[in-house]
């Protein structure tokens, strides 16, 4: 038993506390404000989180204070770096040389995307506003390092400590946004689109003479098997089609069929529709209908084109039921969002409380690594097995988002197939 003594109890300090020694260390605590006039049972160990010395303590670190602050305010960054990482919020005279409490605190609980900051494109939080990017740790769970490093510190400082750290693990997840190219789609869309772009395929494919270039499915399930891996499918199920929402419609028998089908051997969530995102009883009408096509309970989700709003977002996620979201990444460059490779509870920072709604982060996306970053398969290859690699050392969470667009036959994603097969082969949990 740790035995936390500070001078103030709050909300991010137990919040944090949580996250840090439970979740990540396997160790229980209790955190005290006055340890003079109560007494330390046996096998517990103090860590004296405050100001002053402790003659019993057995480790300390000191308070930057931010933990006991309950306002919103510009924070002043200085990095340093470390032999091998990079921290912030630089203390003296403890058994640690950062607060390293307040500072997971400042990262996962996305605490900038509070301030006043620039949107990009699409109205979101931009990456190069963020303290990883200019501070080039982006690419980096610069958290699971930390968590390590103190880890080994508190076992040479506590030696009868049973410090536990979760094992790595590979989580592979698909946004389905348009389950097929031309398929499905009737006859008026696929007119037009033949008319905008004539295709020889297109006519095959409607003719049921070739498969269509979005369908991987079975592909995906056949390598699923073969490594024994647990995906996660997110549909996006708009009722309305408008320029971020195209997907085929999910009252259509076909994709009907899709979805139950998947469902009975993977896990399904929710990809919220752009307008959902304003208006959580749409938000609430597409979870219903992937329920009733799926008859079961969807408690998973993932934005849509990764369109968070803080708190806004998440606080619509939870009135709808769900207890897992898979959106803390970027839409618009590969790296760690949060700078960490573990799930967490989300933090509320307006309303100071912790909330039920446990968030997974991702690192890699194919349509960033294509789209946004410019890159061609072997390039993306490469990147997707330095991800792979510094998760797997950080005792971390490796969650890739891929789209079945890119995993099919469409020429103009030549080469991804092969590269996500190649991977996969590669991969050990």
């Amino acid at each position: 038993m740790i035995v936390i003594v500070s001078d103030t109890k709050s909300n991010r300090l137990n919040y944090i506390c949580n996250f840090l020694f439970r979740e990540q260390l396997g160790l229980e605590y209790i955190i005290r404000n006055d340890i003079h006039h109560q007494h330390i049972e046996e096998g517990s160990y103090l860590f004296n989180y405050t100001e002053k010395k402790i003659e019993s303590e057995a480790f300390r670190l000191k308070p930057v204070g931010l933990l006991t602050e309950k306002n919103i305010r510009k924070q002043h960054i200085n990095v340093f770096e470390k032999k091998e990482y990079k921290a912030f919020f630089k203390i003296e005279d403890s058994d640690f040389d950062f607060d390293i409490l307040s500072a997971i605190f400042f990262l996962i609980s996305r605490y900038e995307e509070y301030l006043p900051h620039e949107k990009d494109m699409y109205g979101r939080f931009s990456h190069d506003q963020s303290v990883a990017y200019k501070n080039d740790f982006l690419h980096l769970p610069l958290v699971n390092s930390w968590l390590n490093d103190f880890a080994d510190c508190l076992q040479k400082k506590i030696p009868f400590l049973k410090i536990t750290r979760p094992p790595f693990e590979y989580i592979p997840t698909y946004d389905v946004d348009m389950a097929w190219s031309f398929k499905k789609k009737g006859v008026l869309r696929n007119i037009g689109g033949f008319i905008s772009s004539p295709s020889l395929q297109r006519i095959r494919v409607v003719l049921g003479k070739e498969k269509d270039p979005f369908d991987c499915y079975e592909f995906l399930d056949d390598l699923h098997h073969k490594k024994n891996l647990a995906p996660v499918y997110f549909f996006l199920t708009a009722e309305q089609r408008g320029k971020y929402d195209k997907n085929i419609s999910p009252h259509k028998r076909s994709m009907k069929r899709l979805i139950k089908k998947i469902s009975e051997n993977s896990r399904i969530g929710i990809h919220p529709s752009w307008k959902s995102n304003e208006t959580v009883s749409i938000l609430k009408r597409e979870k219903k209908i992937l329920e009733i096509i799926s008859q079961q309970s969807v408690v998973l989700s993932r934005q849509h084109y990764i369109k968070l709003k803080l708190p806004h977002t998440f606080e619509n996620l939870i009135e709808a039921g769900i207890t897992e979201d898979y959106s803390m990444g970027y839409g618009s460059i590969n790296g760690f969002r949060a700078s960490v490779a573990s799930s967490f509870l989300w933090y509320n920072l307006e309303k100071e409380e912790e909330t039920s709604l446990r968030l997974f982060p991702f690192c890699f996306m194919d349509a960033n690594a294509h789209f946004e970053q410019k890159q061609n398969a072997e390039i993306s290859f490469d990147e997707l097995m330095r991800y792979y690699q510094v998760c797997k050392e950080a005792n971390g969470m490796f969650i890739t988002i891929f789209h079945n667009y890119m995993l099919g036959t469409d020429k103009h994603f030549e080469g991804w197939k092969n590269l996500y097969q190649h991977f996969i082969a590669q991969i050990r949990q």
